[in-house]
């Protein structure tokens, strides 16, 4: 990483063999993704990088290792709430703390208002999983709905889900 920070550029079918191992250890410490665990990498690579997934972007040091990455798109696709945008985000335990995820969800947040969604929503942020709804907050979003009990945390058991939204329109 250089001292700007990581590139954030999109990701390739290659970027696959670095996003795995830190998706593999995010989703089974079971503590931020409802994804199925123990991972199986075909269904997790399909999940992440398959047509479903919407625009994958990743976080690259200044050799190229992948620190982290992202998927975006709409909230509910082809319908009347097409105009809102989701995310999903995953960084590499070994990056944390250096900006990886602040520069991810700066990267995604601007290109979703150039795509000219109205505003972003992430369905599903687990609230034991601090460091996610600090940044997120940082980054303008709100709570703006929770659910309680609706996750199964590994090491706190069940917590909820918070709804988070931001405006893109400002």
């Amino acid at each position: 990483m250089t001292d700007a920070g990581p590139r954030i550029r999109p990701a390739t079918a290659q970027d696959w063999t670095g996003i795995w191992p830190f998706y593999r250890a995010i989703v089974d410490e079971g503590e931020s993704y409802s994804y199925p665990s123990p991972a199986d990498e075909a269904v997790s690579r399909e999940i992440w990088m398959g047509p479903e997934a919407g625009t994958v972007v990743v976080a690259v040091d200044a050799d190229g290792r992948v620190l982290g990455s992202a998927k975006w798109g709409s909230n509910r696709p082809g319908g009347r709430g097409a105009h809102v945008a989701t995310a999903s985000f995953m960084v590499d335990r070994g990056s944390a703390g250096r900006g990886v995820g602040r520069a991810l969800g700066e990267h995604v947040l601007a290109a979703a208002r150039a795509a000219g969604y109205a505003s972003m929503q992430f369905n599903a942020v687990v609230e034991s999983n601090l460091p996610a709804v600090r940044l997120w907050e940082s980054l303008g979003f709100a709570v703006v709905g929770r659910v309680p009990g609706a996750y199964d945390s590994a090491t706190h058991g069940r917590v909820a889900l918070l709804i988070m939204w931001r405006s893109l329109q400002d």
